[in-house]
């Protein structure tokens, strides 16, 4: 399960060791650390890291489909964690060590920065591979931080983007070493943890105000990837 520890002013939050696929306990497990980083004072901010060979493969299927009558609280919950990462009041930056797919993908979108490990592992949206349509949120919210070319290309063809090939698409703002990842995710936190306020949350839910509308829509397709 997820871990969280403080280093200075950056809190550091580990989606754990495996997969890290979205099961409704994980998701709640992120949503109660979410809730110590948002109710810490001063100045602060987030690294999103994992450890392993994932830092998330995306929705927990095998779950979803073994409990298709709980399918749109299940929408609803993955939709909520990504509303609320993309607006929290403080700056966050995911570390991305492992294969980043689907909705792990879109949480890392989710980041105001990305940096991700430059000689393995894949960032890729692979719904087009995989026959599962992205719902309005997920769309609107990797159009809002892709740009319109970026977006394009990842949501229509499920490429799978290296490291530098991401750095390069502009998905990720660094591209480093293995070892340097969760470092340099943390030197760009911290030197942003003074940005911590109120104010910074209203900035971005004003700047991403449509694509937080659809993820927390009352209606929502339960086809979605």
């Amino acid at each position: 399960m997820p871990t969280l520890e403080r280093r200075d002013d950056v809190f550091l939050l580990d989606l754990g060791d495996t997969e890290n696929r979205f099961h409704p306990d994980w998701i709640a497990s992120v949503g109660a650390l979410l809730d110590e980083v948002e109710n810490a004072e001063g100045p602060r901010a987030l690294v999103t890291a994992a450890t392993g060979k994932f830092f998330s493969n995306g929705l927990d299927l095998d779950w979803l489909l073994a409990h298709t009558d709980r399918a749109a609280e299940y929408a609803a919950s993955v939709q909520e964690l990504f509303a609320r990462v993309l607006t929290l009041p403080l700056v966050t930056v995911a570390a991305l060590q492992g294969h980043t797919f689907a909705a792990g993908a879109m949480l890392s979108l989710c980041h105001d920065f990305r940096v991700m490990r430059a000689d393995r592992g894949y960032w890729c949206l692979p719904e087009a591979d995989i026959h599962i349509p992205f719902t309005p949120g997920m769309s609107a919210l990797i159009q809002a931080r892709l740009t319109p070319r970026a977006a394009h290309e990842a949501m229509v063809t499920a490429r799978r983007y290296g490291g530098e090939e991401a750095l390069a698409a502009g998905i990720v703002d660094r591209a480093v070493a293995e070892e340097a990842v969760r470092a340099t995710a943390l030197e760009i936190a911290g030197s942003l943890a003074s940005k911590a306020s109120p104010t910074l949350g209203v900035i971005k839910s004003r700047m991403y105000g449509r694509a937080v509308a659809e993820l927390r829509a009352e209606e929502i397709p339960l086809s979605f990837g």
